[in-house]
């Protein structure tokens, strides 16, 4: 009995314990009786306000910034200024061959036309501008064809919008029969008109006189001609499956060897054979290999580019729409083209179809100089650089005397991954004591990645208004957490400094780097903008704990109303400025 007793009372005790003492169970609630009020007095919250009322929509590769050393390097797809002042607005064209389609006829239109390609636009989109005149001569030329082009202003039509899930602008779709998928081609007139005469017509086109020669090498950038031994059978269908693999260039064959010597093939030239021609530096690719499709399309994609694309806004498209994300780009004033142009173009040679080859004028005010600053090019002294592309991201520089030897050691190098990035910094402050420290990309390792610190970073941009509206309540929360010792909060000018464990997705990026767990990706933080939210959140995630005294003395603000703070919460959620 008395046994019974003792293990009565023992099991009494257990249950207590476990109903007071919470980390018993393995799960400790948050301190939400915790008295935060504190860190919203003195000067009270401030956060950003939306950029416009599309903000659910988005430009994904345009600025909101002037293009000087603040922009992605694919910003140059779009217009420098205002030469449109609104969609459609300038004269210089005419899109009444453009349909437009809204929510009213928008599912009718689509039912009663086979092929129709679609734009989702918006007035303010300065890559919708862009396209517009490119869009509208597509359509002209292509109205004796089985194929429409129309438009919807998707900033109205909202419902069309999120229907056809319209996340950026412009979005285009190509409709077969009622089916749609995106439209990967190029954003020009002859890019668009290739592409579609490729699915809806028969994929190559015969030329029986010299005539058709002549006004086809006229009209055409860049031609395949096919010279056979008969227009139809094994060789045609070999031709016509290659030409389904390059949407963006258009193929003929032919029989006639007059036709054939106007595209500079000889009468005793071994038949089947190729050649393409291009209005470039390189005018002629002569093709010498298998008449079979794979090999006639791999020879066709790493001949149709120009050898070296001058950096345009023009030629972007070229450069950004192609399937080849490693670009070697030339840096050179004018006053030192003629001399390096040439070195720089032999060397392409040896890279075609592997790596892009970009010449930038660093003394255009328009382009040059902006592109120089992004990849951070001093001096006047002609460079060569290998970027990876705006999803990696990674630049390296070839040292040493420019010539051909050098260009081709470095690129067989870049393509082998065998060289060391570079990452833009500014220099290392002299002195570091403001509650929000300053990180460059110099010392990011000694102050982000140092193991005994949980570490809460803002990638900002200086012109960005968001990052503006949030330095005094970032500042304030420095203020508050200044006196733990294993916690830093710093900022980092991302158009200045770069490294590889910071990666932004805009201005500002706020990214958490708990303490022990450097070799891991950062945590992204994704609350409110107020010093309580940040609190609690720095309290969730930190590996070393923490915890605030409320300070003996407090100040309340007159302009920290609950209302006012309820609605600056709504407001201040994950805003970014476009890189």
């Amino acid at each position: 009995m008395a046994s019974r007793l003792v293990l009565l009372s023992l099991l009494s005790l257990l249950l207590f314990s476990l109903l007071i003492s919470p980390s018993l169970s393995g799960d400790v609630p948050e301190d939400d009786d915790e008295d935060l009020t504190f860190l919203d007095d003195d000067d009270g919250d401030i956060t950003a306000s939306a950029a416009h009322d599309d903000s659910h929509f988005s430009d994904p590769e345009q600025s909101d910034a002037e293009f000087d050393d603040d922009f992605n390097y694919d910003d140059f797809d779009a217009p420098a200024g205002s030469e449109f002042d609104e969609y459609g607005s300038s004269a210089e064209f005419d899109e009444s061959d453009v349909v437009v389609l809204n929510g009213g006829n928008f599912s009718e239109f689509i039912e009663k036309n086979r092929y129709v390609l679609v734009e989702f636009y918006a007035p303010w989109c300065g890559h919708c501008q862009a396209l517009a005149p490119e869009y509208a001569a597509a359509a002209t030329e292509l109205k004796g064809e089985n194929v429409v082009l129309a438009k919807v202003e998707a900033s109205e039509e909202s419902e069309l919008a999120e229907k056809y899930e319209v996340q950026g602008f412009p979005t285009i779709y190509f409709f077969v029969d009622g089916v749609h998928k995106a439209y990967p081609g190029q954003r020009t007139k002859d890019g668009i008109v290739t592409w579609i005469k490729k699915k809806i017509g028969p994929g190559i086109y015969n030329i029986t006189t010299t005539e058709d020669a002549e006004r086809i090498l006229t009209s055409e950038d860049k031609v395949v001609l096919g010279y056979l031994n008969s227009l139809v059978g094994p060789e045609s269908e070999e031709l016509a499956a290659a030409s389904v693999l390059e949407d963006d260039v258009t193929f003929y064959q032919t029989v006639n060897p007059s036709v054939a010597k106007l595209f500079n093939l000889e009468d005793n030239v071994k038949l089947p054979t190729l050649v393409l021609l291009k209005k470039e530096a390189e005018k002629v690719s002569h093709y010498d290999g298998p008449f079979v499709k794979s090999a006639i399309a791999e020879f066709v994609f790493a001949n149709k580019l120009p050898l070296v694309t001058t950096f345009t806004r023009e030629a972007a498209s070229l450069i950004f729409d192609s399937t080849i994300k490693k670009q070697l780009l030339l840096f050179a004033i004018s006053n030192d083209t003629e001399k390096v142009a040439p070195i720089f173009q032999e060397a392409a040679k040896h890279f075609k179809g592997k790596l892009i080859f970009v010449y930038v004028q660093m003394d255009n005010e328009d382009v040059g100089k902006p592109v120089s600053d992004f990849f951070g090019i001093t001096g006047d002294a002609p460079q060569i650089l290998g970027y990876t592309g705006n999803d990696d991201a990674r630049k390296f520089f070839l040292s040493g005397e420019i010539t051909v030897e050098n260009i081709k050691a470095f690129g067989e190098d870049f393509l082998e991954d065998k060289l060391k990035p570079f990452y833009k910094s500014e220099p290392v402050p002299e002195t570091n004591d403001d509650d929000v420290k300053i990180v460059v990309g110099n010392n990011f390792d000694e102050i982000v990645l140092d193991e005994s610190k949980d570490v809460l970073l803002e990638i900002y941009a200086p012109w960005c208004g968001h990052c503006q509206s949030l330095e005094p309540t970032y500042n304030k929360l420095a203020k508050h957490l200044r006196g733990v010792e294993s916690l830093v909060i710093a900022k980092m000018d991302g158009t200045t400094n770069e490294h590889p464990r910071a990666k932004s997705d805009g201005f500002p990026t706020l990214l958490f780097y708990p303490a022990g767990n450097k070799s891991f990706d950062p945590i992204t933080v994704d609350v409110d903008r107020t010093v309580v939210a940040f609190y609690k959140f720095l309290k969730k995630h930190a590996s070393v704990p923490f915890k605030l005294q409320k300070p003996a003395t407090t100040s309340t603000s007159p302009d920290s109303e609950p209302e006012a703070k309820e609605s600056a919460k709504a407001d201040s959620k994950n805003l970014k400025d476009e890189l």
